[in-house]
């Protein structure tokens, strides 16, 4: 009896021991390089993209050149390893760099963002080599990928997947309809989940990586959006889209699993999309403010302006600490707080802007409008901020053995 309560006693100490560690792993502190790819992309999206951001945005065009440009810099590949054509970064030089962009050109950051955190990296981190090959290395060179998970009938609600994978041979046989798929109309592949059983429900899922220029994908219309306009989504059409095994990522009922742990990272790289939005959004009011005169004095000298100035300077750092220490300690619990209070950050940030900017914040002249549509998607792509809560509370209790 004593042998076993001392072993239970260190066990426990251990993971006392182990949690503390890990509590106090977390610092403020950048690191050289991370400081040195957020001076790169602050310049980048100062002198590139806020200039040309409204345009894009009226226009709903596509940032092609752009893109390019930070293809240029390797950042569509900021985390995949040099031997693919990578930088081989950590996850926080990564958001930090999706903040920056999306702080100059909130649709451009978006795109950094989905590239980078749900398509390369899941390659990168769970692919073959010859998948590796053949869907990361041009991924790296200007090649978009997408990440193919929601249906008409299946958002948040992943186990309802109804695209249906059959099995032939040495081939897998696809069909279904994926709905929402950001930057597919300019695509060259897609992680795509579909259900090889659906009686199984989340134990019967699958990820395969799919050319979209394999014989019987389609891409539907681009989707007019609020926010983000110069990001394309649409539907993709699968019909008897024939593969090859090696296609399949993972194994079979896999599907589930890989599917969380992405919506893990890439809700790290929607909260750092929200932090960009909500630090431009701050950036503006308070350029207007100290230049707007009224009842005799500048904006920033009254205190209703004062107050809203200061709300928004402490939402954007409560949202910037949480999205860092996502990314530095990935956990669903983590990314889950990050991108809820980052996504309500972002949108209540960019309120106060309209706000400070009175009649102004509603002129499309002005780019507190812009900010207050591209805040507004960052509560629901990726995961509602509903169901962020819900996985807080949830992982809450289950650290505390409270469920």
């Amino acid at each position: 009896m004593i042998a076993e309560w001392i072993q239970k006693y260190c066990t426990n100490l251990l993971q006392c021991v182990k949690f503390v560690a890990q509590s106090r792993s977390f610092t403020t502190q950048l690191t050289e390089q991370q400081l040195e790819i957020q001076e790169l992309t602050r310049n980048f999206s100062e002198n590139q993209l806020k200039p040309k951001a409204a345009k894009l945005d009226s226009e709903g065009r596509f940032p092609f050149s752009e893109i390019k440009s930070l293809t240029n810099l390797g950042l569509m590949g900021a985390c995949v390893d040099q031997s693919y054509g990578g930088l081989d970064l950590d996850y926080l030089s990564l958001a930090i760099a999706v903040e920056e962009i999306s702080r100059g050109c909130a649709s451009t950051g978006m795109i950094l963002s989905i590239h980078n955190f749900l398509y390369a990296n899941l390659v990168n981190e769970k692919g073959t080599p010859e998948q590796k090959e053949r869907f990361l290395c041009d991924f790296t060179k200007g090649s978009l990928g997408c990440f193919a998970l929601s249906e008409p009938n299946a958002g948040s609600d992943v186990a309802n997947i109804r695209t249906r994978a059959r099995k032939d041979g040495d081939y897998w046989i696809l069909n279904g309809k994926k709905s929402w798929v950001s930057t597919a109309v300019e695509g060259s592949a897609a992680a795509v989940f579909a259900t090889f059983d659906p009686e199984l429900r989340h134990k019967g899922l699958a990820c395969f990586l799919v050319p979209l220029d394999a014989e019987g994908v389609f891409r539907g219309k681009k989707e007019p959006l609020m926010g983000v306009r110069a990001v394309t989504a649409c539907d993709l059409m699968l019909e008897e889209v024939r593969l090859p095994s090696s296609c399949l990522l993972g194994r079979e009922g896999e599907g589930f699993k890989i599917a969380m742990e992405q919506l893990d990272q890439g809700r790290i790289g929607i909260a750092a999309h929200a932090v960009g939005i909500a630090q431009s959004a701050l950036d503006t009011a308070i350029s207007y403010a100290k230049e707007r005169h009224a009842f005799g004095k500048n904006l920033t000298r009254l205190p209703s302006v004062k107050d809203r100035l200061t709300d928004m300077c402490m939402l954007v750092e409560t949202a910037r600490l949480l999205t860092y220490r996502a990314a530095c300690d990935v956990s669903t619990k983590n990314s889950a707080m990050a991108k809820y209070v980052a996504g309500r950050a972002a949108t209540a940030a960019s309120d106060h802007c309209v706000q400070v900017l009175g009649g102004r914040g509603l002129s499309t002249h002005y780019s507190a409008e812009r900010h207050y549509r591209d805040a507004r998607g960052t509560q629901i792509y990726g995961g509602v901020t509903d169901i962020q809560k819900r996985l807080v509370g949830h992982y809450l209790l289950k650290e505390h053995n409270a469920l």
